[in-house]
């Protein structure tokens, strides 16, 4: 006599299925670089004369404006791709392209030998 139940067969999710979602993750991530992205903009169009970012603390100048700007462009960016993402499935390769591509571009605009170039 067979006392063990019935076994039932499990029914087999695709991967992508099983895997929770990183989209906050991600959200994070990009944002962080669509901020570095901004700091970048940000000084180039001040040394371009194209937009007057008034200095918030006199002892550290100009910059302390364009940072605390460039920190609210970050938080707002995170604020919305996190909502928009959290219950999603990023595709890493795509938002790590993105990420590196705009951390360089802000990278090159805080670089002083560009701004001559302007």
């Amino acid at each position: 006599m067979n006392t063990r139940p019935l076994e039932r067969p499990v029914p087999v999710q695709p991967r992508a299925a099983r895997e929770p979602p990183n989209g906050a993750a991600w959200a994070a991530m990009l944002a962080s670089a669509i901020g570095a992205f901004a700091t970048g903009l940000i000084v180039v169009l001040n040394e371009a004369g194209l937009v007057a970012v008034p200095a918030l603390y006199a002892p550290a100048g100009g910059v302390s404006g364009r940072t605390t700007l460039a920190v609210l462009i970050w938080l707002g960016a995170w604020a919305v791709l996190h909502f928009g993402w959290r219950h999603r499935r990023i595709d890493p390769r795509r938002a790590a392209a993105l990420i590196a591509v705009l951390v360089l571009l802000g990278v090159l605009g805080t670089f002083p030998p560009l701004w001559t170039l302007l």
